[in-house]
């Protein structure tokens, strides 16, 4: 049987005092979601993500990501990659810090990577409407960049689809937003960036009756952690790797 051991990655830590633009940085220039922090020893204290640090809006800031800073229960080296699963699901995040007897950051592992294994190893029953998220928020290709900060700080979603007149023209993630520099300077009113200029597109999108086995296939093909559902040309929720997991019995 795999152990977390056998997906375990090198990932970027830093210490609780250090500034959240520090952390910002990170997230930006890499493909990680979340850093997790410790304590100057490598004892983890917990995890900054992605929504965190769009809450700093300021090219420089002295606050620390301390102020951000959330729980997250790590796994041992040891455990089954199926209890990693189940850790991963319960606490909705898109990594896991591996730690040692003593607490300490040995790495982490990658919804990313192990979401792969996962889905060849189970057979995932049931169709993307029965696990869809419905009630979608989503935003128009003209909004100023900074309307749609406000909303995915505020809601905690980390995603919006693009809809132009009822037709799905592209998604806008949280990554996008950090990953261009523009957010800040729509945030404090010198440029007036549209959602447009900075979403993904062209976007894969599945009917609600696929089955959620080849919406995840979809997924791992395409490298994105999530599809809107459309039924032929209405939104009608979105699904993502969270979904896909609460489906495996």
């Amino acid at each position: 049987m795999k152990v977390a051991r056998d997906f375990m990655v090198e990932v970027p830590v830093l210490k609780f005092n250090e500034k959240a633009t520090r952390a910002r940085q990170v997230l930006r220039d890499d493909v990680y979601r979340e850093i997790y922090v410790h304590d100057g020893k490598k004892k983890l204290m917990g995890y900054v993500d992605i929504t965190g640090v769009l809450n700093v809006t300021a090219t420089r800031s002295n606050v620390t990501i301390e102020g951000f800073m959330r729980e997250i229960l790590p796994v041992k080296a040891d455990f089954g990659i199926e209890n990693v699963v189940k850790s991963i699901r319960t606490q909705g995040t898109d990594s896991i810090p591996v730690v040692n007897d003593q607490g300490q950051i040995l790495g982490g592992l990658l919804l990313s990577e192990i979401f792969p294994v996962i889905i060849t190893q189970h057979r995932i029953p049931g169709t993307v409407r029965e696990f869809m998220s419905g009630n979608v928020v989503v935003c128009s290709p003209d909004e100023p960049i900074h309307k749609i900060h406000v909303l995915m700080t505020e809601s905690g979603f980390s995603a919006f689809p693009v809809m132009k007149k009822k037709r799905l023209v592209g998604i806008l993630s949280r990554r996008d937003l950090l990953k261009d520099g523009r957010w800040r300077a729509s945030v404090d009113g010198s440029s007036n960036t549209p959602v447009s200029g900075v979403m993904t597109t062209p976007v894969m999108s599945v009917p609600p009756e696929e089955s959620l086995q080849h919406a995840a296939e979809i997924m791992v093909r395409h490298d994105v952690s999530r599809l809107p559902v459309m039924n032929g040309e209405d939104l009608i929720g979105i699904i993502d790797r969270h979904d896909v997991l609460n489906a495996i019995p």
